[in-house]
C-alpha cells in the first residue's frame, strides 16, 4: 500500500474540506496534481471523494480508522491483561492467515490482528469474505489450549452465543445465529465466523477465531455479496457506535470467553446459543458436498452438533463441510 495514498486518506478522514493548497502543501505535491492524486487514493480505496469549488476536497462518509491506543483504553483491566499483543493492518490479505503464521512463530494467547482492508479475506468452505476499507470489522484472535483440537468442536457455538450477546448489550435488538458461525439480523447475513485450529492430535492446540462484521458497508461496497446481507448501522441508527468502541467491546467479550471455554467447555455458552436460535423448528436443508438432507431443525446438542429431525428419524451432524440453509429462503 502508497504510505501517502494511506496518509492522505487519514487527512480526509473525518469528513470536512480539506482545501487543495493545504494538501499540496503537506503532501508536496503541485495544485494541478492534488486532483489526480486525490482520485486515483479513492478509487484505490473504494471511497466517495467529493470536490467543491471554493471549499477543497472531502470524503462523502467520514471514516473512523482504527486506532491501537483507544481500543486498550477501552477495555476493563482484565482485557488488558487478556489482550498480548494487538497489531493493526492498513491493507492485508487476510486476518486469519496471518494470525496462523503468527502462532506457528509462537505467538501468545491474546494475539489479535486486525485490518482496515482484507484483499484474501475468506468465509467458511473457502468463500471470499468481502473486505471494503474502513467500514467493516475484520478481526482475528489467538488462544491455546493444552488438549486436543478435537475438544474445540464446539468453539465456534460459544463465540456466536457471546456476540450476539454483545451485540444485543448495545441495543443491536433481534440477532440470531444460524449454525454453526453465522450472525443474521431478520434473515440477512450481519456476520460470519472462520474458526482455524491446528496443533497435536492429543494437544497442545492453538484457536484462531475470525470475524468479519459489517458495520457500514454501502449497498455499492457490497454488490459483490451474493446473498442477503445487512450491517450493524441499520440495525443500531443514530445509536450506531464507534469501530475503536466496538473493537474494545467485542474483544472483551471474547477474550474472556476462550479463556472460560479452555476451563468449562461448550456447556455455560449453550443456554445463551439456543436463545439466538434463527431457524429451530423450521425445515431447513443440509448440504453435504453433492448431497442433501433436508428435516426439522430441532436445536444442537451438547457438543454443539446440529440435531435434524427426518424421516428416517433424528439423526446429528457435526460443522466440517455441512451447510445449513433454511428451505423458505435463499440466505446462506
Amino acid at each position: 500500500m502508497d504510505e501517502r495514498q494511506l496518509a492522505l486518506i487519514r487527512r480526509l478522514a473525518d469528513g470536512r474540506s480539506h482545501s487543495g493548497e493545504a494538501i499540496a502543501r503537506e503532501f508536496g505535491l503541485t495544485r494541478a496534481a492534488v486532483w489526480k492524486t486525490l482520485r486515483k487514493t479513492a478509487e484505490a480505496f473504494g471511497l466517495d471523494l467529493i470536490s467543491e469549488r471554493g471549499r477543497g476536497y472531502r470524503l462523502a462518509t467520514p471514516l473512523e480508522l482504527l486506532d491501537a491506543e483507544r481500543i486498550r483504553e477501552a477495555l476493563s483491566d482484565a482485557g488488558r491483561a487478556r489482550l498480548s499483543r494487538l497489531d493493526i493492518h492498513p491493507l492485508i490479505g487476510s486476518t486469519n492467515s496471518e494470525l496462523m503464521r503468527l502462532a506457528a512463530g509462537g505467538a501468545p494467547s491474546g494475539s489479535v490482528c486486525l485490518a482496515e482492508r482484507q484483499t484474501a479475506g475468506r468465509g467458511r468452505r473457502g468463500r471470499e469474505w468481502v473486505s471494503p476499507f474502513g467500514v467493516n470489522l475484520y478481526l482475528s484472535l489467538l488462544w491455546r489450549y493444552p488438549f486436543a483440537p478435537s475438544n474445540l468442536g464446539g468453539a465456534s457455538l460459544a463465540v456466536g452465543a457471546v456476540l450476539a450477546d454483545a451485540l444485543n448489550g448495545l441495543g443491536a435488538e433481534g440477532p440470531t445465529l444460524k449454525w454453526p458461525n453465522d450472525l443474521l439480523w431478520r434473515r440477512r447475513k450481519l456476520a460470519g465466523l472462520l474458526l482455524e485450529v491446528a496443533g497435536e492430535s492429543q494437544g497442545p492446540c492453538h484457536l484462531v477465531v475470525g470475524l468479519g462484521l459489517n458495520l457500514r458497508m454501502t449497498a455499492g461496497q457490497g454488490s459483490a455479496i451474493d446473498q442477503p446481507w445487512t450491517s450493524l448501522e441499520i440495525m443500531l441508527g443514530t445509536a450506531m457506535i464507534g469501530r475503536n468502541a466496538l473493537v474494545a467491546r467485542l474483544l472483551e467479550a471474547l477474550l474472556e470467553a476462550l479463556d472460560r471455554y479452555g476451563r468449562e467447555g461448550l456447556s455455560p455458552f449453550l443456554t445463551r446459543w439456543r436463545a439466538h436460535d434463527a431457524y429451530l423448528g423450521e425445515p431447513v436443508r443440509l448440504l453435504i458436498g453433492e448431497r442433501i438432507i433436508e428435516g426439522i431443525h430441532a436445536g444442537v446438542g451438547e457438543d454443539g452438533s446440529l440435531l435434524l429431525e427426518t424421516s428416517e428419524g433424528r439423526r446429528t451432524f457435526q460443522a466440517g463441510e455441512v451447510s445449513l440453509r433454511p428451505v423458505s429462503t435463499q440466505v446462506q
